[in-house]
Protein backbone atom coordinates (compact mmCIF):
# COMPACT_ATOMS: atom_id res chain seq x y z
CA UNK A 1 0.00 0.00 0.00
CA UNK A 2 1.45 3.37 -0.94
CA UNK A 3 1.80 6.26 1.47
CA UNK A 4 -1.10 8.18 -0.09
CA UNK A 5 -3.56 5.30 0.13
CA UNK A 6 -2.31 4.33 3.58
CA UNK A 7 -2.99 7.84 4.86
CA UNK A 8 -6.54 7.70 3.51
CA UNK A 9 -7.36 4.29 4.99
CA UNK A 10 -9.42 5.95 7.73
CA UNK A 11 -12.91 6.88 6.54
CA UNK A 12 -12.87 10.18 8.43
CA UNK A 13 -9.80 11.40 6.55
CA UNK A 14 -11.33 10.36 3.22
CA UNK A 15 -14.48 12.23 4.18
CA UNK A 16 -12.52 15.39 4.97
CA UNK A 17 -10.73 15.17 1.62
CA UNK A 18 -14.02 14.66 -0.22
CA UNK A 19 -15.67 17.60 1.54
CA UNK A 20 -12.64 19.78 0.83
CA UNK A 21 -12.84 18.94 -2.87
CA UNK A 22 -16.56 19.75 -2.86
CA UNK A 23 -15.97 23.10 -1.14
CA UNK A 24 -13.20 24.12 -3.53
CA UNK A 25 -15.16 23.21 -6.65
CA UNK A 26 -18.34 24.90 -5.43
CA UNK A 27 -16.54 28.12 -4.50
CA UNK A 28 -14.58 27.98 -7.75
CA UNK A 29 -17.78 27.50 -9.72
CA UNK A 30 -19.40 30.52 -8.09
CA UNK A 31 -16.28 32.63 -8.61
CA UNK A 32 -16.03 31.70 -12.29
CA UNK A 33 -19.77 32.09 -12.81
CA UNK A 34 -19.79 35.56 -11.29
CA UNK A 35 -16.43 36.60 -12.74
CA UNK A 36 -16.92 35.61 -16.37
CA UNK A 37 -20.06 37.00 -17.95
CA UNK A 38 -19.66 34.94 -21.10
CA UNK A 39 -20.87 31.57 -22.29
CA UNK A 40 -17.60 30.09 -20.98
CA UNK A 41 -18.41 31.36 -17.48
CA UNK A 42 -21.86 29.80 -17.57
CA UNK A 43 -20.61 26.47 -18.89
CA UNK A 44 -17.78 26.38 -16.33
CA UNK A 45 -20.19 27.19 -13.49
CA UNK A 46 -22.61 24.45 -14.51
CA UNK A 47 -19.79 21.93 -14.96
CA UNK A 48 -18.30 22.63 -11.52
CA UNK A 49 -21.75 22.63 -9.91
CA UNK A 50 -22.49 19.24 -11.47
CA UNK A 51 -19.11 17.92 -10.33
CA UNK A 52 -19.86 19.08 -6.78
CA UNK A 53 -23.28 17.41 -6.88
CA UNK A 54 -21.72 14.19 -8.12
CA UNK A 55 -19.15 14.26 -5.32
CA UNK A 56 -21.97 14.81 -2.81
CA UNK A 57 -23.84 11.76 -4.12
CA UNK A 58 -20.65 9.66 -4.00
CA UNK A 59 -19.92 10.80 -0.44
CA UNK A 60 -23.49 10.01 0.63
CA UNK A 61 -23.34 6.50 -0.81
CA UNK A 62 -19.88 5.95 0.65
CA UNK A 63 -20.98 7.05 4.13
CA UNK A 64 -24.04 4.78 3.96
CA UNK A 65 -21.74 1.85 3.25
CA UNK A 66 -19.49 2.87 6.10
CA UNK A 67 -22.29 2.77 8.68
CA UNK A 68 -22.51 -1.00 8.22
CA UNK A 69 -18.92 -1.33 9.46
CA UNK A 70 -19.75 0.36 12.79
CA UNK A 71 -16.47 2.21 13.18
CA UNK A 72 -15.98 5.46 15.10
CA UNK A 73 -17.01 7.84 12.30
CA UNK A 74 -19.56 10.40 13.57
CA UNK A 75 -19.80 12.79 10.63
CA UNK A 76 -17.57 15.35 9.01
CA UNK A 77 -18.11 18.03 11.68
CA UNK A 78 -16.97 15.73 14.47
CA UNK A 79 -14.00 14.66 12.33
CA UNK A 80 -13.03 18.32 11.97
CA UNK A 81 -13.32 18.80 15.74
CA UNK A 82 -11.07 15.78 16.35
CA UNK A 83 -8.60 17.00 13.75
CA UNK A 84 -8.38 20.47 15.32
CA UNK A 85 -8.03 19.24 18.91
Amino acid sequence: MSVATGALADFGKRSLVTHSIMAVTLIGGFAIGLGLETQLGLVSFVALLNFTAGMWVCQSIHSLGNTAREDDYDGVLNELKRYVE
